[in-house]
């Protein structure tokens, strides 16, 4: 099987370009949705500067799908139109949609958007509810500091010895999210501890079913 060509790599290369400027450029409400809400929001104010830190996580991350889309779409093109199958999209894919799969769990965290019994959260009075927020922050503590006290060892050994995948491309996974899981599980408490007290002094909170479409 002949080897690629500068011109078949100028090829793949465009291609994948091309996608990243189509989901930067067609669509580009998802970048500045974003941005329209930090700015007109009337709560953006309000937000701290551990709330900020999160959004602009997110607002990063979000580019690593587009980074997985482009380098996707050139093994698709270099598998079956050139037959020249790569060795690292598959891995690095993996390697960034754990990334983004991790920090989704930080903006949801101060987006407020993981699971809650709201029948029974929005029956309560709001001196009941404040009860309910600080049990659940009591627990999302606890399960992130037995998480950092049970994965640091294991953690810390693989990204010493800068542990690979075993694979032939050998990219360092496991040394590199085993420490990403026990900082953004410790940024997921914070967050925690953040949101229990920015909401502290806010109004009965009732949830519409809306919301969750």
């Amino acid at each position: 099987m002949p080897p690629l060509t500068p011109k078949d790599y100028m090829i793949i290369a465009a291609l994948a370009v091309g996608v990243i400027l189509f989901m930067v450029f067609v669509s580009p409400r998802l970048i500045h949705g974003m941005a329209t809400k930090m700015s007109h929001d009337p709560e953006a104010d309000q937000l701290s500067v551990f709330d900020r830190i999160s959004l602009y996580i997110a607002s990063v991350t979000m580019f690593l799908i587009a980074v997985i889309v482009a380098i996707m779409f050139f093994e698709i093109v270099s598998r079956y139109l050139f037959l020249r199958p790569t060795l690292w999209v598959n891995e690095l894919s993996l390697w960034l949609g754990g990334m983004v799969y991790l920090f989704g769990g930080l903006y949801a965290m101060q987006q407020r958007c993981h699971i809650r019994i709201t029948v029974v959260y929005d029956a309560v009075p709001r001196a009941v509810q404040r009860l309910f927020d600080i049990i659940s922050t009591l627990c999302v503590v606890a399960f992130a500091g037995a998480v950092v006290y049970g994965y640091w060892g294991q953690a810390m050994k693989r990204f010493m010895r800068w542990e690979g995948m075993g694979t032939e491309w050998n990219p360092p996974i496991p040394a590199t999210m085993g420490p990403l899981v026990l900082i953004v599980t410790a940024l997921i408490a914070l967050q925690a501890v953040n949101n229990l007290f920015a909401d502290w002094h806010k109004d009965k909170i009732l949830h519409d079913p809306t919301d969750e479409i």
